[in-house]
């Protein structure tokens, strides 16, 4: 199945770019078949083929959740945007080592009540 969907160019922290119709189960920075587009988020400017990208939607291409909602901004399409989910922040060393110390508590107790019992 076919899909159009960013491809990202450009340096480190100034990133860019193209949109690519490819085969979904192909890398994003992989063969594409066509380019469509491209998009500066910086500067929030695009350059769309408008007619391929009608084109290509008309034959059931489907766009990812990002693309879609870049096409509903230019009027490209109708509709309301998609909500796009970002990719969770990975756990920072700081809650680990907290969580360290309090499984060490119940070792700690456990030694009050062997003198108890004895």
């Amino acid at each position: 199945m076919l899909t159009i969907r960013f491809s990202r160019v450009g340096k480190k922290n100034r990133a860019q770019f193209k949109l690519t119709l490819q085969e979904h189960t192909v890398a994003p920075g992989g063969r594409h078949v066509e380019v469509l587009g491209s998009y500066d988020p910086h500067s929030k400017q695009a350059v769309l083929k408008e007619e391929r990208i009608k084109y290509w939607l008309s034959k059931g291409v489907n766009p990812s959740d990002t693309v879609y909602n870049l096409l509903v901004a230019k009027g490209l399409i109708s509709g309301e945007k998609r909500k796009v989910k970002l990719p969770a922040k990975k756990a920072e060393e700081a809650p680990a080592e907290t969580a360290a110390p309090a499984e060490a508590k119940p070792a700690e107790e456990a030694k009050p009540e062997a003198s108890k019992a004895e």
